[in-house]
């Protein structure tokens, strides 16, 4: 389990903790989910407004290699879940936005991560548009304006509400299939961009792994 505090600045640490987390999960043959606490909003989002000072240390080659460390954890063979503890922004949200599960408390809300006068166009914004379209979005993409939890939860950002997050983030993980979970996550993105002619031969060799799995059962 990891947690990310969204009131930090992004940092070399917390890019080693994200890949030390993906390395345990990638080397652990229980393929039970990875779970990651979020919380925490950057200086000036709990009065409603997102931006704040760009930090210091800040430059282009930590922000890459902490698209890359996303990237893989978005791409694990596990399932990764989510527990939002108040207020999520920043980084935490960063990491919310590639994760499969996601569950927060009622009142929580998420708010995009801004440096000076505009939202930070990183890679959560393709992820928030992808996901939630863009009329979903628009308001926190063009004015960081924070997308609460119950309209989160109708946009399909979040799975779940509950006083309890981390209980409900177990009962909908209980009983879920965790086999070839990187495959069918990769199957379901490439859905969205790819004509059945084109997903056909993908999908067929999915099956194929399935039988042949079965099979050897």
């Amino acid at each position: 389990m990891l947690s990310v505090d969204g009131a930090l600045p992004l940092s070399a640490g917390l890019v080693e903790a994200v890949q030390t987390l993906c390395d345990a999960a990638e080397d652990h043959a229980d393929p039970g989910p990875v779970v990651i606490a979020l919380s925490g909003v950057p200086d000036g989002a709990a009065s409603g407004t997102a931006s704040g000072p760009v930090p210091g240390g800040l430059d282009i080659g930590l922000v890459s290699k902490w698209e890359r460390a996303l990237r893989r954890l978005e791409r694990l063979p596990v399932r990764t879940c989510a527990v939002v503890l108040g207020d999520c922004g920043g980084t935490a949200l960063e990491v919310l936005l590639a994760t499969d599960l996601r569950v927060a408390a009622p009142g929580a809300r998420l708010v995009v991560p801004a440096y000076g006068d505009a939202v930070w166009p990183g890679m959560a914004l393709y992820r928030l548009t992808q996901q939630a379209g863009v009329g979903g979005v628009r308001r926190a993409v063009l004015g960081g304006a924070p997308i609460s939890a119950e309209r989160a939860l109708a946009l399909h950002l979040l799975d779940g509400l509950s006083d309890d997050p981390a209980a409900a983030l177990a009962a909908l993980t209980d009983d879920a299939p965790g086999r070839d979970v990187a495959i069918r996550r990769q199957l379901m993105f490439d859905a969205a961009r790819t004509s059945f002619e084109d997903a056909l031969g993908t999908h067929l060799a999915a099956c194929d792994r399935a039988l042949r799995r079965s099979a050897a059962s």
